[in-house]
């Protein structure tokens, strides 16, 4: 799933000019592009494509600039975004094509000075007559009470089987997520995603794709499919299932993925937090003894710069996760990529692409220093990664300000298996 974020089709290699530069010189002309940017978001319409191929986008940037660079342009957006989609809050019903999708949504306690928490909660049903979905919509409504946060139930725009993780099921929850970011002020490390039965089967597939996105996940009552739990190394996630729910071998399927996710948080002790729940004597129905999931997901806040990363394509592709991105050709349904950081080392172990982009931040790693990449016990890069205006405007236009604002980019070439055959030769 491409969301236009753009790859050069070379290696970035940072070249240095043989003349001695002045610190002072950079300094000004990080602060002169910084200008510009400001003299360009104050006379719209602005063509972020446009402003991305002037020269002062592509200028090296000190940290304080580039963080000056980044509100600004998070703040645009932001504002563009209460212009642009009033209409769509209002009416509480967003339309992506030909596909529409109402949404319910009430507030719980205080807001905290971070911002709302957001509960993205999905109805049950399916393949069954539009009726009967819009019934248990309204169902999934009044289903749970929050302590604090934004409960927001959207109506599948669909009533097929598969209603909750069709592909653009993720292009309308990225909108959701930003409309509810920039309208309502919630923060955008604390939404959280669940659902229950048709719901449940939802979040069993959109979780692991879209891990990045969210704080914490919990399923109630549904059926995985064929997803696979690779990519929820870093997202907590909660199975609630009854005890004897045996429809479509649900229960089956929880105790399974219990073993699953066990097997993968002993071979990877930073991640894989997981909490699943059998309930005794229940079926598909749970007496809401399901709502605990609530306050487990509620102790989680999204990590956006994790130290590892796995990422596992479904046949809904996606071109980035976390610090990691690819170009729409290396967007392979079922491809695995295994991307590590220690320091200002980022190590690639397995990668179903042959480009990768890594995305940077002052959060992540040392601008200022080297940055060293390595995949098959080869380096691939040493060097100092410039921060631009560039960068920041495609990293954060991308999703609407709900990401980190990545300051620097590497686009790196992995080796393929016959190029690393001649080099050991």
């Amino acid at each position: 799933m491409h969301r236009g974020l753009a790859f050069p089709l070379a290696i970035f290699l940072l070249s240095f000019s043989q003349q001695p530069v002045c610190s002072a010189d950079v300094t000004r002309t990080s602060s002169e592009a910084v200008a510009a940017l400001k003299l360009q978001l104050g006379q719209p319409p602005v063509s972020f494509d446009e402003l991305v191929k002037k020269p002062f986008a592509e200028t090296p940037l000190t940290r304080a600039d580039a963080d000056s660079a980044a509100s600004l342009i998070r703040d645009f957006t932001t504002n563009e975004l209460r212009v642009t989609r009033a209409k769509e809050m209002q009416k509480k019903v967003v339309k992506l094509g030909d596909l529409s999708m109402p949404f319910f949504y009430r507030t719980f306690g205080n807001k905290p000075k971070s911002g709302w928490s957001l509960y993205i909660s999905m109805h049950g049903g399916g393949g069954v007559a539009a009726q009967t979905n819009d019934q248990q919509w309204e169902n999934q409504k009044r289903l749970y009470q929050l302590e604090e946060g934004i409960y927001l139930a959207p109506r599948a725009a669909t009533n097929t089987w598969n209603l909750w993780h069709q592909g653009h099921i993720d292009e309308f929850f990225l909108r959701l997520i930003a409309n509810l970011v920039a309208f309502e002020g919630v923060d955008p490390d604390r939404v959280f995603l669940m659902g229950y039965s048709a719901g449940g089967d939802g979040v069993y597939q959109l979780a692991p794709r879209m891990a990045d996105q969210f704080a914490a996940a919990a399923m109630m009552a549904g059926h995985p499919n064929e997803t696979s739990p690779l990519g929820l190394r870093n997202l907590p996630f909660a199975i609630h299932v009854g005890e004897n729910d045996a429809g479509y071998g649900r229960n089956a399927r929880a105790i399974d993925w219990k073993t699953r996710l066990a097997d993968l948080q002993k071979d990877d002790t930073d991640g894989y937090t997981h909490l699943v729940r059998l309930h005794a004597g229940k079926g598909h129905w749970m007496d809401r003894q399901d709502a605990e999931a609530i306050s487990w997901m509620a102790k989680f806040r999204r990590n956006r710069n994790p130290l590892r990363i796995v990422w596992k394509q479904d046949d809904v592709v996606h071109d980035r996760f976390y610090w990691l991105a690819v170009s729409p050709g290396d967007m392979k349904p079922r491809g695995e990529m295994i991307a590590t950081r220690d320091g200002q080392t980022i190590r690639i172990e397995k990668a179903d692409a042959k480009r990768v982009t890594i995305l940077l931040s002052d959060e992540f790693v040392k601008l200022d220093e080297e940055v060293v990449v390595l995949s098959g016990g080869n380096e691939l890069i040493r060097n100092v990664v410039p921060r631009t205006i560039r960068s920041l405007v495609e990293t954060i236009r991308d999703r609407g300000g709900l990401s980190a604002a990545f300051s620097a980019r590497l686009d790196v070439a992995i080796p393929q298996p016959e190029e690393a055959v001649k080099n050991s030769q």
